[in-house]
């Protein structure tokens, strides 16, 4: 925690685009065992935002979940598709400052304009001071500067990220209307006053341009700790893109048992038969995330 005198609140964030795989419940456990270890709140929240590839059903398919693991939430669910005005808002107060500008560039424009970064696109300011004569504003970014963005990652150490430099002006409102994960997600953790994020490294360098909005917003700033995704045998992180099994309700303690192992917890080899509920207690009562510095990803076996 950033401020040891406040009390901890941590949330687990789902996207309800399917069911919970391996890798998912790793992240749901991995902070559901440091908020409680830390005698905190846990909270859920479903990010439903991206209305055309989020179901309901799969929204409560990931509740029930859940609730067969015994990761029981401490307070309301938020849905982040009731919680446009939340948005609308920040989005008003971000404008008002100029922090935006609008853009009329097209999926296929970035693509044969951007700047590359490795696997990382960067936005070449094409729209920066002023739409191309002829063009519609399409999307609003956010207006990134040069000065570096550095947090201390619980486990991945020191992270500086040049946002300018290595990921340009990014978008906050985009051109189906719907505002982007990166807004919503920081109006949110605020609302819901979390204090530690702890989620898949695949997230780490999104979380630069957290902060950034942060700042802009006048938000405070989460601890934050990115554990190590599950990637299959091709280094391919676990998703429904990647044909991943979901895992299953009647079995849970097995799977729960497994879940420890691929975070490096060490439980005792007769633990495995035990049921949900002692599987948790000990877990909480052992949590030791440090077996995990430096660690990005894990092969699940």
């Amino acid at each position: 925690m950033n401020n040891p005198g406040l009390i901890y609140r941590g949330r687990f964030a789902p996207s309800p685009t399917g069911p919970l795989h391996f890798g998912s419940l790793v992240a749901a456990l991995g902070s559901f065992l440091d908020a409680r270890h830390h005698q905190g709140r846990w909270l859920v929240r479903i990010e439903d935002l991206d209305t055309p590839r989020t179901t309901r059903e799969a929204a409560a398919d990931i509740l029930g979940t859940l609730e067969a693991y015994g990761l029981h939430w401490d307070e309301e669910i938020i849905y982040q598709s009731r919680r446009t005005a939340a948005y609308q808002a920040a989005f008003e107060q971000l404008q008002s400052r100029q922090h935006l500008y609008p853009c009329a560039c097209s999926r296929k424009e970035i693509a044969d304009s951007a700047l590359q970064r490795g696997s990382e696109l960067i936005y070449p300011g094409t729209c920066r001071n002023g739409l191309p004569t002829g063009k519609t504003a399409r999307a609003r970014r956010v207006r990134a500067n040069d000065a570096p963005i550095n947090f201390n990652d619980r486990l991945q150490g020191n992270i500086t990220q040049d946002l300018a430099g290595e990921v340009g002006d990014f978008v906050v409102l985009r051109a189906d209307g719907l505002f982007a994960y990166q807004l919503a997600v920081v109006v949110d953790d605020a609302a819901q006053e979390i204090t530690d994020v702890v989620r898949g490294a695949d997230l780490l360098y999104s979380t630069p341009r957290q902060i950034y909005l942060q700042r802009l917003l006048g938000f405070a700033t989460p601890a934050y700790m990115h554990l190590p995704i599950a990637v299959n045998a091709q280094g391919e992180k676990l998703s429904k893109q990647t044909l991943a099994r979901p895992v299953g309700k009647n079995n849970a303690a097995t799977t729960l048992f497994d879940a420890l192992v691929f975070l490096r917890q060490q439980p005792p080899a007769e633990l495995r038969f035990s049921d949900v509920g002692q599987i948790l207690d000990w877990a909480v009562a052992h949590w030791q995330p440090n077996t995990l510095l430096n660690c990005q990803q894990r092969v699940i076996e």
